[in-house]
């Protein structure tokens, strides 16, 4: 099977590349190579023999040059919310308008699509709801979980709303063009090669600020550090991705609610804990108590149903997920220093 990778040099595109191309399949990557860290991933699939594609998603006329592919795993994307809000065009570009030019090229070449979606589709005021900002002044111990069925009416962020927006366009081309698809809408997925910011990879974030002792902050909530998240080390996510291709032909146009779930999860303040075990320095985090109005206080998926249909579930916590990105830091320091803020 031949697979395209878009974005096949961030985060999730490498890690998938790599893994995939480990089990025999041809891969290959697409990805205009301007975020953050991307050089370096760049040489990771250079290295094992992947070839990239150096192409902005957005430019259709490119495209359509592109050899046929039997599947596209849609990972590009411009995933920081805050981002969304200023750059309003960029996102839209990217997040909506690159996989509608991705399955217009699904369309004619009759190629299999899977889509990574975001847990930020769901709306803001549906997860606020759960739990008032008072009542984080300890860690929250919720049994919620988000799922396939949550709600979806509401403000979501800008970002949320282009992948929101991607998953109908999926659904309406498959329905019209006979379009096989999977739609993964995931919560926070954490692992190496992940350069982190405060709103996209929070968890490698936290690590390297504690690695190179840099200032850290207890954003909104009071500044208690009690928000949650779950989150989903990249290779279960991997495994997962493996066996949904594997299937493709048996399970397809469905959509998927992907996370850590009950299993891996984290507060902030659990968070600095494990990065002082494993960096062994302890920073003095200061508290501020606004945050930005697209800012959540908690948020879980449900496996169930994907679970159900793959026989999977995640195998690494949190504490693993730490570890493997602080050995990652520490092993290739010299050579990804310069891709962290």
């Amino acid at each position: 099977m031949k697979i395209l990778i878009t974005g096949g040099c961030g985060f999730v595109g490498a890690n998938l590349a790599l893994y995939l191309n480990k089990k025999n399949f041809k891969v290959s990557s697409l990805d205009s190579i301007v975020r953050l860290g991307s050089q370096y991933n760049l040489k990771l699939l250079k290295k094992n023999k992947i070839k990239n594609y150096k192409i902005d998603i957005n430019n259709y006329n490119k495209l359509i040059k592109l050899p046929k592919f039997d599947l596209i795993i849609d990972c590009c994307a411009e995933a920081a919310v805050e981002v969304s809000k200023n750059n309003i065009d960029d996102v839209i570009n990217t997040n909506l308008i690159g996989t509608i030019n991705i399955l217009k090229i699904c369309k004619n070449n009759k190629t299999k699509i899977i889509f990574i979606s975001s847990s930020r589709v769901y709306p803001i005021n549906e997860i606020n709801k759960i739990i008032k900002k008072n009542l984080l002044k300890k860690e929250i111990k919720i049994k919620k979980l988000f799922d396939e069925n949550s709600k979806l009416n509401g403000a979501r962020t800008i970002y949320g709303l282009t992948k929101l927006s991607s998953e109908m366009f999926i659904e309406e081309f498959a329905y019209a063009f006979n379009i096989k698809y999977i739609i993964n809408r995931c919560g926070v997925l954490s692992g190496p090669l992940q350069f982190g910011k405060q709103d996209q990879g929070f968890v490698s974030l936290w690590i390297w600020k504690h690695l190179t002792k840099r200032k850290l902050q207890y954003i909104g909530y009071n500044g208690s550090g009690n928000q949650v998240r779950d989150v989903l080390h990249i290779d279960d996510f991997c495994i997962l991705i493996e066996s949904q291709i594997k299937n493709l032909n048996k399970i397809y146009n469905k959509l998927f609610t992907v996370g850590g779930s009950n299993f891996s999860y984290t507060s902030l303040k659990n968070l600095t804990k494990l990065c002082n075990k494993f960096t062994g320095n302890r920073l003095n985090i200061t508290k501020n108590k606004k945050t930005s109005i697209y800012d959540i206080p908690y948020f879980k998926m449900n496996n169930s149903r994907v679970s159900n249909a793959y026989k999977w579930k995640p195998k690494k916590n949190i504490t693993q997920i730490v570890n493997d990105i602080y050995k990652w830091m520490k092993e290739d320091y010299s050579k990804i220093s310069k891709y962290f803020n």
